[in-house]
């Protein structure tokens, strides 16, 4: 719903989910030294061929795409910015960001590649968040997963709060945003600088466009903003995992202004259910921020940040990427 709420502004483009930013980075070293043209073309074409990077939903032509990389990308940043560049010229809109939830966990990474992006995370309920999720067709890890996720995207959005300075990261509630959309959508633009528009507080207007038709989860994005589906998780948890839910995510919750409810306690077989999957979840989620902090600190080849031009913008002509 907010990735297509700032899509609908006339100067910002917000494609779909991509899955190549963080891939990339993983393999930095694989690509050799980015100020040769022949390693940009071979990144360029991994980017645009591999179909688990999710290019073809960009619905750009990959030719251009691969010619603008060879022609003006010397950085890893610089490289994939060419591509969300292109997005949204074929918007004819001057700036570009991108969605992924995988990000709040890698801000770090995020910022090293886009020293000026300014970074919005959009916080709702988690109990809300866990019926949602394991309802979705894509999830496989059950009511213990969902809980670990949301309290692990929880502490890493608490951490960019009090790490990052606040003219790059803001911070809104999904709860406050469907209550009042016009409020909430102009504080945003006001973070972001630039105008308010009315048309941002109707975002299934951009849905046909900005969400892949496989994607069937995200039918309720081609509906209006509203506020039914806040505090849901009583009708949709049973007793036992709402119980759960509060348990583990109980502090952080009341954290973010949530309210508990009254619930039995969750027995000590529930509790000891859930404790391997936080474990395997933490890990992995630490296994893999891991690897890729090892590639930023890899050595000076490959450089990472982007020299495009501020603030997502594409001003810049294509052959011309690298400038500040």
């Amino acid at each position: 719903m907010l990735q297509l709420m700032l899509h609908a502004h006339p100067r910002i483009a917000i494609p779909p989910e991509n899955r190549f930013v963080l891939a990339a980075v993983r393999r930095r070293r694989s690509w050799g030294d980015l100020r040769d043209p022949a390693n940009r073309r071979r990144f360029a074409e991994w980017l645009t061929h591999d179909k688990r990077t999710n290019f073809a939903d960009l619905e750009l032509d990959a030719d251009v795409v691969i010619q603008e990389i060879v022609d003006g990308a010397t950085t890893l940043g610089s490289a994939m910015g060419i591509v969300f560049r292109a997005y949204a010229r074929r918007f004819g809109k001057p700036r570009w960001g991108d969605k992924r939830p995988s990000y709040l966990l890698n801000l770090d990474v995020l910022v090293r590649l886009f020293p000026d992006a300014q970074i919005v995370n959009i916080i709702r309920d988690g109990r809300d968040c866990v019926a949602s999720t394991t309802e979705q067709p894509w999830h496989r890890g059950g009511l213990h997963e969902a809980i670990a996720t949301w309290c692990r995207a929880a502490d890493a959005g608490w951490q960019a709060r009090r790490e990052l300075p606040a003219h790059s990261y803001r911070e809104l509630y999904y709860e406050a945003l469907v209550a009042d959309p016009v409020g909430h959508m102009k504080a945003v633009c006001d973070f972001l600088g630039e105008d308010f528009v009315e048309e941002m507080t109707s975002p299934a207007v951009m849905a046909d466009v900005a969400v892949p038709e496989r994607k069937v989860w995200h039918e309720l994005t081609h509906g209006e903003v509203v506020t039914s589906r806040v505090g849901t998780f009583a009708e949709r948890l049973r007793p036992d995992e709402l119980a759960l839910c509060q348990a583990v995510m109980g502090s952080r919750l009341v954290r973010h202004g949530y309210q508990l409810v009254d619930t039995d306690r969750p027995t000590v077989r529930q509790r000891a259910g859930y404790l391997p999957m936080a474990a395997r979840t933490w890990l992995s989620s630490a296994k893999h921020g891991a690897a890729l902090r090892r590639t930023l600190h890899s050595g000076g080849e490959n450089p990472l940040a982007s020299r495009l031009t501020n603030a997502g913008r594409v001003d810049d002509v294509p052959g011309n990427a690298d400038e500040p």
